[in-house]
């Protein structure tokens, strides 16, 4: 156990303090897990940074690690993500128009500001009735 302990707190053969061990891999994390394609520093509406295109579904990527995604999607009238599962739970935020949401053999239609989760496992998908903007937020669970 000792010589664990003393491992753990060596950094290119430099013994570091469990503090700056702890800061130096907090930096580490934070390095690996950034929010780009958006401004940093500025106030900015999420609605406002994904644009409607007819007959399409955008997407723009916020942050995608192992564990985490935040992606906005924008969805033309008549357009979806078909029906799937995902080894995560993952909530939908409605930033402008209306959803509908089926989750398992549950459907519900969601309007801006509204949000929901679909939990791990269970098939879910989207169906743009009118155009509509949202931001998923993944979180794997997966083992």
């Amino acid at each position: 156990m000792q010589s664990y302990i003393v491992a753990q707190y060596l950094h290119e053969g430099q013994a570091i303090s469990p503090l700056k061990c702890h800061y130096e891999t907090l930096n580490r994390k934070e390095s690996l897990m950034s929010i780009k394609n958006i401004p940093h520093t500025q106030i900015f509406e999420f609605a406002q940074l994904v644009e409607y295109s007819a007959g399409k579904v955008v997407s723009l990527t916020l942050t995608q690690t192992p564990h985490v995604g935040l992606t906005l999607f924008s969805f033309d009238a008549g357009e979806g993500i078909s029906t799937h599962s995902a080894p995560g739970d993952a909530m939908v935020h409605i930033l402008d128009g209306q959803a509908e949401v089926t989750i398992g053999d549950k459907t519900l239609t969601l309007k801006n500001g509204e949000a929901v989760v679909m939990p791990a496992d269970i098939p879910h998908g989207l169906k743009a009735k009118e155009r509509f903007k949202m931001l998923l937020t993944f979180i794997n669970t997966a083992k």
